[in-house]
């Protein structure tokens, strides 16, 4: 969960200052302020731990916060018998069902001994009453909360104040000026749903009827990559992302060639919507005849044949995501023969100003050398693009040896920027850890490495997301570009949103958000729901995640 801690400073950001807590690690209490207001010593808090994640309408348990309290048995039995929770004018009390305490004495939360479970709002406050008798030594009270169905996504709770009164009126307070600001979110598939296992790899388009449409890997059976039995999958919502209709599977290739599902898997979509035809395109990887025991990355082949190689394919809907294509086999267009594969983004592609429609992609050819991956053909991300609607397509050059799941956008003088997973950053875990960033000013036939390449964007070795936007910041249109990953250099948490406003040359501190820090699978895609609304899918362990963001957040 969240590093232990009141969110001194806190800010709209919904992000920890890392010196700071520290500071408080050191001074020997990891929560916020306390205070008593009586003179007895025998119970005080050691720690005040706000969730860092979504509070989801699905969930029945969503952490609030985490709080220790040390109880010295020294003078007699003591209880805690009611918290108050103190939240700004801001805040939308009606979406909570209810709040309940967890409490016990075990640190992993898994023995519960009691609990304070009548809750009530009262203006700006949710009190909690309950008994629950202090065990000597530390004591562990979790806030769990049942939010109501349907809750407005771009509402949001505000947290200033927090006080536990014990059973003799006895205050504990854990206060702070800033507020912690906790975020509603949409569980979009999760696993069990339509007999699936996994729900992995979100792409999302927002069309120009404002309709959402999000794709993703139905990985049956297990979470693994390909080869297995994975469809791709899509979710449509016309109402911004508040409700999704029903999962449909847009592309399966069944048992084509007599080889079972499980040996015809499909997946690592990428969605491009044409801005200009209305026509929304899906790229994903065939993978035909291989064994689900082996992994595709390795176990495809030069050549250009189903059977041979993976197979670059394409489906289209020209009715707002309502019907989509059979299924287009571009590989002869794109792959050259003696590549060991061939495969897009995922995430999403770009209609660029003139029309022109963009795909990022990746392939592994032999260069002599062996690939960081430790594997004879060394990955490069690269483009697919269409100059003439989809009919015909061409590829770039590779960008950079070692990389691989890129997302690309469009820079004002009509430049494309490439974003890359960086093969390096698997042991690279200093100042030289981040995503690669190169541009191209000739549709990729020549790269030059971008100034932020390598140093501004940390990740886990793990796939992103960039967007660029026209946003209006005080009556001024600026072009905004909007950087999703897990902010971590080694492990696949923090999912973060980042804004940048002069084309990526710097990424501020004060303009990110911090939406989860639990750790998950880490993929995730971004759309502009609205004008200004921000919406993001990303992957928790097995499900996928909606939020939206108001724009003004990242620039108060």
């Amino acid at each position: 969960m969240g590093a232990g801690g009141v969110n001194k400073a806190f800010r709209i950001k919904d992000c920890w200052p890392a010196a700071l807590l520290l500071l408080y690690l050191q001074a020997g209490c990891s929560g916020g302020q306390t205070s008593r207001e009586s003179s007895k010593a025998d119970v005080r808090i050691i720690s005040f731990e706000p969730s860092y994640n979504p509070l989801f309408s699905t969930e029945e348990g969503n952490i609030v916060a985490r709080i220790c309290i040390d109880f010295s048995r020294s003078v007699k039995v003591r209880c805690v018998k009611r918290i108050t929770l103190g939240f700004s004018a801001n805040s939308s009390l009606s979406d909570i069902d209810y709040l309940r305490v967890r409490c016990g004495i075990d640190s992993t939360y898994q023995t519960i001994t009691d609990s304070l479970d009548n809750s009530v709002a009262r203006r700006s406050k949710m009190i909690i009453k309950g008994k629950y008798e202090l065990r000597e030594g530390r004591n562990w009270l979790t806030i769990v909360a049942k939010v109501r169905e349907n809750a407005d996504l771009l509402n949001v709770l505000e947290l200033l104040k927090t006080e536990i009164i014990l059973d003799d009126n006895e205050k504990l307070t854990v206060s702070d000026p800033g507020p912690f600001r906790y975020r509603h979110g949409l569980v979009l598939r999760a696993s069990g749903q339509d007999n699936c296992d996994t729900y992995r790899i979100p792409g999302i388009i927002t069309t120009n009827n404002g309709t959402l449409v999000a794709v993703y890997d139905v990985r049956y059976n297990r979470s693994k990559d390909l080869q297995e039995d994975i469809d791709v999958g899509m979710s449509r919502s016309t109402d911004g992302g508040q409700n999704w209709e029903p999962m449909r599977v847009i592309i399966d290739m069944g048992e084509y060639g007599g080889f079972p599902q499980n040996m015809n898997g499909v997946g690592d979509p990428c969605i491009l919507y044409d801005t200009k035809n209305g026509n929304i395109w899906v790229a994903a990887l065939w993978i035909n005849g291989s064994s689900p025991d082996k992994m595709a990355w390795w176990d495809s082949k030069p050549g250009m044949l189903p059977g041979e190689t993976g197979q670059f394919i394409l489906v289209k809907s020209s009715d707002d995501g309502i019907s989509w294509s059979d299924p287009v086999n571009i590989t002869g267009q794109v792959k050259r023969p003696e590549w060991q594969l061939l495969l897009q983004g995922p995430g999403r592609g770009i209609t660029m100003k003139d029309g022109t429609l963009v795909l990022p992609a990746q392939f592994k050819t032999n260069t002599g050398e062996m690939a960081l991956d430790g594997g004879l053909f060394t990955s490069f991300s690269t483009i697919v693009y269409s100059e003439d609607g989809g009919i015909n397509w061409k590829i770039g050059t590779g960008a950079k040896n070692n990389t691989t799941e890129a997302q690309v956008v469009e820079l004002p003088d009509g430049s494309l920027m490439l974003n890359m997973r960086d093969d390096r950053n698997r042991t690279e875990k200093g100042q030289s850890n981040g995503r690669a960033v190169s541009v191209t000013t000739d549709m990729g036939k020549t790269w030059t490495a971008h100034s932020s390449s390598n140093s501004l964007l940390p990740e886990p070795n793990c796939m992103a997301s960039i967007i660029a936007c026209d946003v209006n910041l005080k009556g001024i249109m600026k072009k905004v570009l909007f950087f999703s990953n897990p902010d971590h250099t080694s492990e696949r948490k923090n999912m973060t949103i980042k804004a940048s406003l002069d084309n990526g040359n710097s990424w501020p501190e004060e303009l990110k958000i911090v939406l989860r820090r639990d750790t998950g699978d880490g993929y995730s895609c971004l759309t502009m729901v609205d004008d200004s609304t921000l919406g993001i899918i990303y992957e928790g362990k097995k499900d996928l995640y909606f939020q939206k963001i108001p724009v003004r957040d990242f620039f108060p």
